[in-house]
């Protein structure tokens, strides 16, 4: 079943390359979607998939790439939304 979540990250997560590897490990699980920094100094992800690559994500995402420190992550579902690839914005 494919689901929409977005996941927001809080703690030590910009400047530490959290966005190129969260799209790295979103595009080998099969998730479309996008990540970007907010101006809390959070990271902020809109990904769609199957539940179980949503779920891995996540768990990815208490983790981050080795510099980041993670604090905390919300969660939330959405209605399905369809992407055509895994970006990064601005």
């Amino acid at each position: 079943m494919r689901l929409t979540r977005t996941y927001t990250i809080e703690g030590k997560v910009q400047g530490v390359s959290y966005r190129y590897y969260c799209r790295e490990k979103a595009l080998s699980l099969g998730l479309s979607g996008y990540v970007k920094n907010l101006p809390d100094g959070s990271v902020f992800i809109e990904a769609t998939g199957e539940k179980d690559a949503l779920d891995a994500l996540r768990i990815w995402c208490l983790v981050g790439p080795d510099r980041a420190i993670v604090e905390d992550i919300q969660t939330k579902e959405l209605p399905l939304k369809e992407f055509a690839n895994f970006t990064i914005e601005k």
